[in-house]
């Protein structure tokens, strides 16, 4: 029976009772407390891969993991949410994912191939951040349109995309097809904006003319602010670490900051997710403690880091599945259990 609940963790973005719950903001929400860890007396190692997006919120956590007494080793291997669920659910070698975007079909069913039922866990929010270099005096702001004409190519110069701009070629860099940023991109603006299908949008973009691809940000962040006439995207805490250097430009008339990445008006806001399994936070009691103390003390890191804390209502639900998983049922709102059940079997219906 736990193991069919557990599989409430699966598809938690295609789950109406938890979707409505996580989005309701008409009534105040107190947070679920977890159980106190105590990292000092926590022993074992933690193994963990993925998205360069979540790798220095991560990288935040982990430290205070340490500095409040943890003694194990905990590897953090920034390598894209794509190769990272993969070693996830294909080799089955690491104990968390990190991914800036939902597992998919496909990924669910090489993880139930080695058993493994993904467990997801919204740890925040970006606001994907499109960027020139700070000498670019000409571009402020451009539609998801304008970005499209862009990304894939039909303009080749700035003049294609504005007469007014400079007749120079459009420098583009991109992260590579391993990366959850990579799948956002192309998802919102290829298929959202172009209308292209799957490997279609994805293929627009990796064969664009004068495109630099790299699953290092900071590469990104220094191809971009080298040229004036460069443009790239990234996770906006690689922004506001190079701020001085680059320049965030308005998307759809709206400008990326906290409120608007957490009201979604700014069309390129996304969640920030951790992916586990009950069995391996069973198995591993280090785990499950250090994703307690994750979600526990995210908000406490978050803003420092470059990202915005992910609403109580979706932190809940994100508690909720960690006791599910420990088996402390006794601990989960009576809503957020029967919200959960129910999308358990729902799913073992269907």
């Amino acid at each position: 029976m736990l193991k069919k609940v557990i599989r409430a963790g699966v598809m938690l973005s295609l789950a109406l009772p938890l979707a409505a719950l996580a989005q309701e903001a008409a009534t105040e929400v107190e947070p679920i407390i977890l159980p106190a860890v105590d990292p000092l007396v926590v022993e074992g190692d933690i193994n963990i891969a993925g998205s360069s997006t979540v790798f220095p919120l991560s990288e935040a956590v982990a430290e205070l993991f340490r500095d409040e007494g943890y003694m194990g080793n905990i590897t953090i291997a920034s390598v894209g949410s794509g190769a990272g669920l993969e070693r996830f659910c294909v080799a089955g070698e690491i104990d968390i994912a990190n991914a800036s975007r939902v597992i998919t079909e496909e990924e669910i069913e090489a993880c139930r191939a080695i058993g493994r039922e993904p467990i997801e866990f919204r740890v925040g929010t970006d606001a994907l951040t499109v960027v020139v270099s700070a000498r670019n005096d000409f571009v402020d702001e451009l539609t998801l349109e304008q970005l499209y004409q862009i990304f894939s190519g039909q303009a080749g110069t700035w003049a294609g995309v504005n007469p007014e701009w400079p007749a120079e070629p459009i420098q583009l860099f991109s992260p590579g097809s391993d990366s959850g940023t990579f799948d956002y991109f192309v998802e919102a603006v290829f298929e959202g904006v172009g209308g292209l299908d799957g490997d279609d949008a994805a293929a627009a973009l990796l064969n664009a003319p004068n495109i630099q691809l790299s699953e290092d940000d900071n590469v990104l962040v220094a191809g971009v602010q080298a040229s004036p006439y460069a443009i790239g995207y990234f996770g906006y805490a690689y922004y506001q670490e190079n701020a001085d250097n680059l320049k965030a430009l308005i998307i759809d008339g709206v400008e990326p900051t906290e409120e608007t990445a957490q009201d979604n008006s700014y069309p390129l806001s996304r969640p920030l997710f951790m992916y586990s399994d009950a069995g391996i936070i069973n198995e591993k009691p280090q785990v499950g403690d250090f994703i307690n103390f994750y979600l526990s003390h995210v908000n406490e890191v978050i803003i420092d880091v470059g990202y915005f804390p992910t609403s109580v209502e979706a932190l809940n639900v994100a508690k909720a599945r960690l006791l599910l998983a420990q088996g402390l049922t006794d601990q989960i709102p009576a809503d957020l259990l029967e919200a959960l059940q129910a999308e358990g079997e729902a799913e073992a219906a269907g």
